[in-house]
C-alpha cells in the first residue's frame, strides 16, 4: 500500500521495505532489529531493481505530475491519492487491489 502511516510492527513482520540510503534510513539496522523487517537496498540508477515502486511513482504522476509545484499539495490531497491508488487492481497482485491484499493479511 502507498504509505506505511497506521501500520503496526506486527503487520509490517513480513514486508520488505526497499529504498535507498537517504538520510532517515541511517539507523535501518535498529528498525530491522526492533520489527524483524529486513530492508534492501537498490542499486542507485538501477530502476529496474525497483520495478513495483517505478511503477507506483508513475501511477502517483498521474495526480501529482512532475516539475508541478509540491507547495500546495496538502496531506487531504495525499490521502486522496493513497486511497485512489490503495482501491485500484494491480496486475502484480492477481488483479486484486493494495487494499484487498492487506485485509487478506488482517
Amino acid at each position: 500500500m502507498v504509505g506505511l502511516t497506521g501500520f503496526e510492527p506486527a503487520t509490517l513482520s513480513a514486508v520488505a521495505l526497499v529504498g535507498l540510503l537517504p538520510p532517515e534510513f541511517h539507523s535501518y539496522r535498529q528498525i530491522e532489529a526492533a520489527t524483524g523487517v529486513e530492508f534492501y537496498f537498490a542499486t542507485p540508477h538501477h530502476s529496474w531493481e525497483r520495478g513495483t515502486n517505478e511503477d507506483t511513482n508513475g501511477l502517483i504522476r498521474q495526480y501529482l505530475p512532475k516539475k508541478t509545484s509540491q507547495a500546495n499539495v496538502t496531506q487531504a490531497d495525499c490521502d486522496r491519492v493513497a486511497a485512489k491508488l490503495n482501491s485500484r487492481p494491480r496486475k502484480r497482485l492477481g488483479y486484486k487491489t493494495p487494499e484487498e491484499c492487506y485485509a487478506a493479511t488482517r
